[in-house]
């Protein structure tokens, strides 16, 4: 295999990564105009407006939670910091889909907690006004609790790498701890900040499973009922090219923070400063701080999904649980293989050859993180069932033989979807490795004799070798928790766990939802601890900074 061969390849990644983006661009126009003017003058609207509400209340709550117990566990010492610092990281294993039916089957009406206000009380129903987690403010609550860690990860490593002599000098000159850090540490830390925060945004965006159970009618739920509900496939494609646009725009301020973050603190002299010990009144608000995130993110959604699991009465060892969990884990395994091959091209194409058409080939392949799986899904749904009903009529009309779906009915298109999905946490990972390798080593394995495969094969892989097994760990379980893209393009004898819990909550079974929802928990939890272990070395600023954008789940 000859390099340019590999370069080939690479650019064949490229395009599958942008061919759905395109499409699902192309197929708006394929309406009428009429089906234009109702979209805007119906839908676009109340997509618009609560799309906006849920984007700013979860960037500002996220920033604010993320950043506070991050600068609390870095700076101080308090009961319990050190395993705090660990667990505030944890709520990112769940989906939040997953968290929304957790907290619906405790605060919901029938619920443990309302059941047991009335009794205690002696109220009925209509006697007493109880919160609706089924609302737009539940869903942003959900969507706080699980992405405030991309905030607190960004935070903390910026935190860590601030040099203390400005904070010091802040103090001696008479200002509180409180006035130090709002004037001095969180300016330098305000474009990992804002990184983390637009990250968030963009899983708001992308996210479907939440909004769709609380019934909060936004771009991504509108897609879907827009396809399936109304079968109305112009009508989904054109309110995607406006969620594609609204994805884009933050994506390009999240690419601009991410500079700015880069080059913070660059120069500064670092020293490291004692951690003063905060105790009594202090130390107690200081835990209690950085336990609330855990305790709703992660310890309360655990035991909870675990009751409603034991009291289903499920058999997590039958036939058809072991058979949803070998479809997903065969998903994302083929998904995170091919996934990574295609980073590994790209990467060693931009690394080999720097060049302007290499930018181009990162950023087109990096596309698909700030664009929601339905968009993607139906970028390939709409050209792909026009190619197979255009095969299916050609064959019956010359052979007289019926094909049905060969491509949109298989599994290898939700493949390219979860490609052109997840390519960008990939590619970061891999980097993230790369980024250590000094580039004269090139030259020098080429002056050895090493041609462009060989020194893909016996130099850049060995040296990422922790940074490739991390990109399939991320991309493996991404792809297992993915709901949209799953939901528009699985065949119909092939289920998911993430499809299965769905469906089950969309029927009001939670108790029953909560087997499979556990799993995927359970699933989650791996990359987690990757960064938990990140988070525990001596220095994890940009490893971890790194790996908070590479863990962008969807």
């Amino acid at each position: 295999m000859s390099e340019t061969l590999l370069h080939r390849l690479a650019w064949i990644f490229v395009a599958i990564c942008v061919a759905p983006i395109l499409a699902a661009a192309l197929s708006a126009f394929t309406g009428d105009l009429q089906t234009w003017r109702d979209v805007l003058s119906s839908v676009l609207p109340r997509y618009t407006r609560t799309t906006l509400i849920l984007v700013l209340v979860v960037g500002f709550s996220t920033a604010v939670i993320g950043s506070v117990t991050a600068w609390l566990v870095t700076v101080y010492r308090f009961p319990g910091h050190r395993w705090l610092e660990i667990a505030l990281a944890l709520p990112l294993a769940f989906p939040a889909y997953v968290l929304a039916y957790a907290y619906t089957y405790l605060l919901d009406h029938p619920g443990p907690v309302q059941t047991f206000l009335r009794e205690v009380t002696g109220w009925g129903p209509r006697d007493y006004w109880f919160p609706e987690i089924r609302s737009l403010s539940g869903a942003a609550l959900m969507l706080t609790i699980v992405l405030y860690p991309y905030v607190y990860l960004l935070a903390r490593a910026s935190f860590r790498q601030q040099s203390s002599n400005a904070f010091l000098v802040a103090r001696t000159l008479g200002r509180s701890p409180m006035q130090a850090f709002r004037r001095v540490a969180l300016p330098m830390a305000r474009p990992a900040i804002a990184g983390g925060a637009l990250l968030a945004v963009m899983e708001t965006i992308a996210d479907y499973g939440t909004v769709a159970f609380f019934n909060v009618q936004t771009f991504a739920t509108g897609i879907y009922q827009a396809w399936f509900s109304l079968g109305d496939r112009a009508a989904a494609a054109q309110l995607s090219l406006c969620l594609l646009f609204f994805a884009l725009l933050v994506a390009g301020l999240e690419r601009a923070q991410r500079g700015r973050a880069r080059t913070a603190g660059r120069g500064a002299r670092f020293e490291t400063m004692e951690k003063p010990r905060l105790t009594g009144l202090q130390g107690a608000l200081a835990s209690a701080l950085c336990l609330a995130p855990v305790l709703l993110g992660f310890v309360i959604p655990v035991i909870m999904l675990g009751t409603m699991a034991i009291g289903s009465g499920q058999d997590l060892f039958s036939a058809r649980y072991l058979g949803l969990m070998q479809n997903s884990v065969l998903l994302g395994a083929v998904a995170a293989v091919l996934t990574v091959m295609g980073a590994i091209l790209i990467g060693f194409r931009a690394r080999t050859r720097p060049s302007r058409s290499s930018k181009l080939m990162v950023i087109g392949a990096g596309l698909g993180y700030a664009i929601p799986g339905g968009v993607i899904a139906v970028g390939l749904m709409v050209p792909m069932a026009a190619l197979d009903n255009l095969i299916d009529d050609v064959m019956e009309a010359r052979f007289g033989i019926d094909t049905g779906l060969l491509i949109t009915g298989s599994i290898w298109l939700m493949v390219v979807a979860y490609m052109a999905r997840f390519m960008a946490a990939a590619l970061n990972a891999y980097d993230s490795g790369m980024a250590t390798v000094p580039g004269h080593f090139d030259s020098i394995g080429r002056s050895l004799g090493q041609p462009g495969p060989k020194l893909l094969w016996r130099v850049h892989l060995p040296v990422a070798r922790n940074s490739v097994l991390t990109a399939l760990l991320i991309v493996f379980v991404d792809v297992m928790k993915e709901l949209p893209a799953t939901l528009i393009l699985h065949p119909f004898n092939f289920q998911t766990l993430a499809v299965q819990a769905h469906r089950l909550a969309a029927d009001e079974r939670l108790s029953e939802a909560a087997m499979p929802s556990l799993v995927l928990v359970a699933f989650g939890l791996l990359p987690v601890m990757i960064l938990c272990r990140s988070i525990g070395r001596e220095d994890p600023g940009r490893r971890a900074a790194r790996m908070g954008i590479a863990v962008k789940t969807g």
